[in-house]
């Protein structure tokens, strides 16, 4: 039930909207737009899954996101690259931006909720610095396509580019978690950190690790950001980083570290995509679809909370 438990939920909620909501749900196109939304979340909540396994958290995915964006649109405005280019430097962005945060967490040794809320407001200044309080256009390249709807012609590839990307990316994810050292560190520390430092894991080189990779992905999310709007707007992925969190809640992952999945996860960020669609096209005000989405974020949190009791006693 642990397992199949999101799963589950992700096909009871589809069904409901599939029955109660309009007959436009239940196509095609809206399951393309579904796969669209989600890759966004699902991207990010990618790197907060490694985060949480290993014990910690990261409020600054969202700033992160709209930094990236903003690199990308000034990399092609600028001339200093074509899309390949822009891609590594959103991607790095992300990377130099987890390290300072992994670096703090460890060094300071603070915790990484305060240290990540102040990467939120710092990430968020430089973006706006960045861009200088506006949207920044960019030439137009084949980066918009990365998330945008499939033409006839392309019909052949399912869905779009972005989401074959984020498939990608949860292969690599999962196989870290799975097979590696790494992996198997992060469920360590996250189990118990003080029993995994006596077993010679180094604690402080994983965090900071990790940390960057989550950045590294959430540029990535930035670059998909980017495909969305097709312009880098600083102001954009406000709140971003309680999806990414409830993603990773709702699809079996514990606040309290070592427990986790890519699958779960990436149930999870449906879910919520599927509920947000499935009350629009009802034409429920966005203030009800918070409303759902609180509520599923506290159960799910409430669910972790009672059965790690159950196992304490």
């Amino acid at each position: 039930m642990k397992r199949l438990g999101p799963l589950l939920g992700l096909g009871i909620v589809y069904l409901f909207f599939a029955i109660v909501g309009p007959e436009a749900f239940a196509t095609t196109r809206t399951l393309e737009t579904i796969a669209r939304q989600t890759a966004i979340v699902g991207t990010a909540a990618l790197g907060m899954t490694m985060v949480i396994v290993a014990g910690g958290i990261d409020l600054s995915v969202g700033s992160i996101v709209a930094l990236a964006s903003v690199v990308v649109a000034l990399t092609l405005d600028g001339g200093y690259g074509g899309p390949l280019t822009a891609i590594a430097a959103a991607a790095f962005a992300g990377a130099f931006c987890g390290l300072v945060s992994g670096t703090l967490i460890t060094r300071l040794r603070v915790a990484p909720f305060i240290v990540t809320l102040g990467m939120l407001l710092l990430v968020r200044g430089a973006a706006k610095g960045l861009g200088k309080e506006q949207k920044v256009d960019a030439p137009m390249t084949w980066l918009v396509d990365l998330l945008s709807s499939l033409p006839p012609d392309r019909r052949w590839m399912i869905v779009p580019p972005g989401v074959w990307l984020l498939a990608l990316l949860a292969l690599a994810t999962a196989f870290v978690l799975r097979y590696t050292k790494l992996g198997a560190h992060l469920f360590a520390i996250g189990s118990n950190e003080e029993t995994a430092r006596l077993c010679g894991v180094a604690v402080e080189r994983v965090k900071v690790v990790v940390y960057t990779l989550s950045g590294a992905l959430a540029g990535l999310t930035g670059v998909l950001q980017f495909s969305r709007l097709t312009v880098g707007d600083p102001t954009v992925a406000v709140g971003l980083e309680l999806d990414v969190i409830a993603a990773v809640v709702i699809g079996g992952g514990s606040l309290s570290g070592g427990e986790g999945t890519v699958l779960g996860t990436l149930v999870g960020a449906f879910i919520m995509t599927v509920i947000r669609t499935g009350t629009a096209q009802m034409g429920l005000p966005n203030w009800v679809q918070e409303i759902v989405t609180g509520v599923i974020i506290i159960t799910a949190v409430a669910i972790d909370r009672w059965r790690h009791r159950r196992l304490d006693a």
